[in-house]
């Protein structure tokens, strides 16, 4: 074992989690002590599998993953963290279930569940619905293991909602705490979290509010940017202006990108559609009103034209801290001339930082597994402890 990984497990056991048997869904509903208990083991876990030593944590169990919109990092980090704790995966494809039979969630959550530890749940095509129908899943199975129905009732982990995105948000604070060295060294570092161009128009809000509602919390100085229009859930701008305050942190809202890249020691520019267009396309997807929804996309296109110089390129970098400024994005990016003919970045800036970027996605399998650990493993440090030291007596 490193010497690096023996400090960690040492400060992994000074932490407090009170996640056991909880349910993951919103990062700003659980204290700062529990967020950092995430990354401590997100980090010995990375540690653990770039030695090449097994972290695995059960004999057997389920884990489900629900994607009611398209993913790829996140379902396969999702995967990636079943495997690497010993459960089991099954994906739930909702067109081969009794959903498209009129089953009804209360059923579904129950049926899914005999012998599952851990539902992951991606529902982010709705505005207004994602969040809640997680929460409706929840209920289902509180209420089926205080019936007796279920033995155990799994824990939900949030893979990313129409309101928060929190395994993307807190695989980016993971890179950032790698990056600088420490939460500590957050303190006071500028984000800019800011609107960019792409050809298309129905982005989920939930990446830009996971990173304004998380980063607030750790005393950093987060500018919102996007041009008038496209502001995102009011109640999230409030929760991150509250944060920022409890934090001695500052948030503010600007709207011009190259005023949020000035001085900025991290950006992260990303498109997202306008909370009112989220709402409205929300109705249409409801109705299933196709004609509606073409028009709406047209529409959308054509307002998002009138800002293709929202482009994060070199002029901008230049006007960052140093012309030095992290550059971030959760992926796919829409990159000029190279996955689109305008987008989000310039070729060249994207580049430059790509590998960076994956190393950024890279912490998203080891916080699913640090999620789905500490919601089912009642004493944390003792069972890491365990799982070191059957490590070590392999080696011996």
């Amino acid at each position: 074992m490193s010497p690096e990984t023996k400090q960690q497990l040492e400060a992994f056991g000074a932490l407090k989690s009170d996640l056991y048997h909880q349910d993951f869904l919103i990062t700003w509903e659980h204290p700062r002590s529990q967020i950092e208990a995430i990354l401590a083991l997100a980090e010995i876990l990375k540690g653990l599998h770039q030695q090449g030593v097994s972290y695995r944590a059960f004999d057997t169990g389920l884990a489900i993953s629900i994607f009611r919109d398209n993913s790829t990092r996140t379902r396969f980090s999702f995967a990636s963290a079943a495997s690497a704790l010993g459960l089991s995966l099954a994906d739930l494809d909702e067109e081969k279930s009794q959903i498209a039979h009129g089953e009804t969630v209360r059923e579904t959550a129950n049926m899914l569940s005999f012998l599952a530890e851990v539902i992951g749940i991606r529902d982010d095509m709705f505005l207004g619905e994602g969040n809640r129908y997680m929460r409706e899943v929840g209920e289902a199975l509180s209420e089926g293991a205080r019936r007796g129905v279920l033995h155990r009732r799994p824990s939900i982990v949030n893979l990313q909602c129409d309101v928060d995105h929190p395994t993307q948000s807190l695989a980016d604070l993971a890179w950032l705490k790698k990056h600088f060295g420490g939460l500590d060294r957050l303190k006071g570092k500028k984000i800019a979290m800011t609107w960019a161009y792409s050809p298309s128009y129905g982005k989920p809000l939930s990446v830009p509010q996971g990173i304004i509602g998380l980063m607030t919390r750790f005393g950093m100085e987060v500018t919102l940017a996007h041009p008038e229009g496209y502001g995102l859930i009011p109640e999230v701008v409030e929760v991150a202006a509250k944060n920022a305050a409890a934090s001695g942190g500052k948030f503010r809202t600007v709207g011009s990108m190259e005023e949020a890249f000035a001085g900025a020691d991290i950006v992260y520019p990303k498109s997202w559609a306008p909370y009112r267009v989220m709402q409205r396309r929300t109705e249409l997807l409801q109705k299933s009103d196709k004609v509606g929804l073409s028009a709406l996309e047209k529409e959308c296109l054509a307002n998002n034209a009138r800002f293709t110089s929202w482009e994060c390129d070199r002029a901008k970098m230049n006007l960052t801290h140093d012309r030095s400024a992290l550059y971030m994005h959760c992926l796919p990016a829409d990159i000029t001339e190279v996955s689109c003919p305008a987008g989000e970045v310039s070729a060249e800036v994207f580049e430059q930082y790509r590998i960076p970027t994956y190393h950024e996605a890279s912490y998203k399998p080891f916080v699913i597994s640090a999620l789905m650990f500490l919601s089912r493993v009642k004493d944390p440090a003792a069972k890491l402890a365990s799982i070191v030291e059957r490590a070590r007596s392999l080696v011996l």
